[in-house]
Parts: structure tokens; C-alpha cells; sequence
């Protein structure tokens, strides 16, 4: 059943919708045609919402490839397709994937790695090997530096 709501009601809600966390335009328009609202309401509102600061696309960009690097340890490929889903500009996915160090980036690939090539214990060695890349793929990180990554692991069990 849909919420029908006048455009003033639909603008304290919204309101309060964008205070809680950062949201994409896209969250916020879905949402606001939820409300039963019409497109030339849902454009003043946005605009408004914009003008004073409850949405900023960089922000929402910027804040969404940190946090998901950080907790979810995704890589830039993962990351980059989310931030399309959500229609943000790429202008702004360049600069919130920007944000991200790259010496903690090759970091945690390299954690990420390890940690699943010791899960992967009774394995055989190709197997293991397959499994880390489809991972690590998964993760969203990019085929150059897995190879990279794939390489150093093979350097590791040679010394081993």
C-alpha cells in the first residue's frame, strides 16, 4: 500500500530520513515517490534538500567507499559498481575511490589473501590458488593486483 502524503509532510520526513545518514539522490527520490508524490514536488523537494545541505552526492560517495572499505573490505571494482547502482556521477565515484590510501588497500588484499589461503588448509595447491582469485575477485578487487597478490603467495610457500 502506498503512503500518500502531502509535499509538506513528505519534506519533515524526508528531512528527518536524510539527518539520520548520509543517502544517495536516488534513495531519496525513490522514497519520495513512495510517498505518493508527484515528479515536479519530488524535484522542488530534492532541490531543497540540496540547497540546504541535508544531500551531497560527494559526501554520500565519499563516506560510502571509506566505510565499505574499512568494515566490509571490499575493493574498488565492488565499490565502483555499488556506487553506479546507486546513480552517482563519475565524477564522484573518481573522487570518493580516491579517498581510499593505497598502502592500506595493497594492506588489506594482502590480509585478505593470507587469511583465505590458511582457511583453505587440506586443499590441494591449485585448488587453493583458484579459490583465493574467485575470492578476491568477489571482493571486488582488481585482476592486476591479485595476480600480484597470487604471486607473492607463491613466493611465500617456495620459502616456506
Amino acid at each position: 500500500m502506498q503512503q500518500k502524503l502531502t509535499p509538506e509532510k513528505a519534506l519533515q520526513k524526508i528531512k528527518h530520513y536524510c539527518a539520520y545518514r548520509e543517502r544517495s539522490h536516488n534513495e531519496v527520490k525513490q522514497k519520495l515517490y513512495g510517498f505518493g508524490l508527484h515528479k515536479t514536488d519530488v524535484e522542488k523537494i530534492i532541490t531543497y534538500l540540496i540547497e540546504e545541505n541535508y544531500l551531497n552526492e560527494t559526501r554520500y560517495a565519499t563516506l560510502f567507499a571509506g566505510g565499505h572499505f574499512r568494515q566490509k573490505k571490499w575493493g574498488r571494482k565492488k565499490i565502483e559498481f555499488e556506487l553506479k547502482q546507486q546513480k552517482i556521477s563519475t565524477y564522484n565515484i573518481k573522487k570518493a575511490l580516491a579517498v581510499i590510501d593505497e598502502t592500506e588497500y595493497l594492506q588489506t588484499l594482502q590480509q585478505l589473501a593470507l587469511k583465505k589461503w590458511k582457511c583453505l588448509w587440506g586443499n590441494h595447491y591449485f585448488t587453493k590458488m583458484a579459490k583465493t582469485q574467485a575470492y578476491l575477485q568477489q571482493k571486488g578487487y582488481e585482476s592486476g593486483l591479485i595476480h600480484q597478490q597470487i604471486q607473492l603467495l607463491k613466493e611465500l610457500i617456495k620459502t616456506a
